[in-house]
């Protein structure tokens, strides 16, 4: 089965300079006579950039976001907007908790959503919110959500919460989802932000599928790491032989840098307009 992943933004231009990009993330995916759209971004620019790139997306079979952040769901009203609503909507179950971060001590800025789940409803939009570990969209295209801590390295990023009532309580991002698919060379894991961690997610899905990893994409949130941690996660990511890693969005130069020394030919930045075909 063929896979194309093309990056619509990411927050690096592309190689051109000719595309629009932001701090947000965004994916077209083609496989298995599916169009997937993984993620909106911060702003919707993805949509002009789709355009730029000859992508249609009024023939959207799915949209699935990763999780409730703002860089990775800001974009969804304008794509409805622009080009109507006919696919199904894809989310982890918790995902329309509202999220914050601490700009300063005991100062909570909202860094969720701009929809919520009546949003959805009125403009009919088919919704699938996921609560099983695993779900299958086709034979080959698998949504991964309640990803386990296996490591005591991948620590929570105590600046994140979400607001309970009144209270502010730590994220443990419950509604983070991950995409599988299967090609005939192994598995393609798709993440959006990892807050959870990368080397948690690859090695929940391994587990869960003992299937070999072909190919590690999209966002690993090693911005804020020490090298402890990016050298740690490194480890564990060889010891699945991947065959490509093409990291982006939240990554950081530093752990970018360092992924480039250790992979080698296998390394690629998946910058805004690269296209990945397996």
């Amino acid at each position: 089965m063929d896979l194309k992943i093309t990056t619509l933004i990411e927050n690096n231009p592309d190689d051109q300079k000719k595309l629009y990009f932001e701090h947000g993330f965004s994916l077209l995916i083609e496989t298995d006579g599916k169009q997937i759209l993984f993620d909106t971004g911060q702003s919707g620019d993805f949509i002009k950039n789709a355009e730029m790139l000859n992508h249609d997306l009024m023939g959207l079979d799915f949209v699935i976001i990763s999780h409730g952040h703002y860089d990775h769901s800001g974009g969804f009203v304008k794509l409805v907007e622009e080009k109507g609503k006919t696919f199904q909507l894809i989310v982890g179950s918790e995902f329309f908790k509202p999220k914050y971060m601490t700009a300063a001590e005991n100062n909570y800025k909202y860094n969720g959503n701009f929809f919520n789940e009546e949003y959805i409803l009125q403009n009919k939009i088919k919704l699938k919110k996921i609560e099983e570990d695993i779900f299958y969209l086709t034979e080959n295209i698998i949504i991964f959500h309640h990803l386990l801590k296996s490591n005591d390295f991948e620590k929570r990023n105590s600046k994140f919460f979400i607001k309970d009532n009144s209270s502010y309580i730590p994220d443990e991002f419950d509604d983070e989802i991950v995409l599988g698919v299967l090609t005939k060379k192994g598995m393609v894991v798709i993440a959006g932000c990892s807050h959870i961690g990368i080397a948690n997610i690859l090695t929940s899905v391994y587990e869960r599928m003992n299937i070999p990893v072909y190919a590690v994409i999209g966002g690993t949130h090693l911005m804020d790491a020490d090298v402890t941690r990016v050298q740690k996660t490194i480890e564990i990511i060889k010891n699945l032989s991947p065959q490509l890693v093409a990291v982006s969005h939240c990554t950081g130069e530093e752990a970018i840098r360092i992924f480039r020394q250790e992979f080698g030919e296998k390394f690629s930045y998946n910058n805004t307009g690269r296209v990945i075909e397996i």
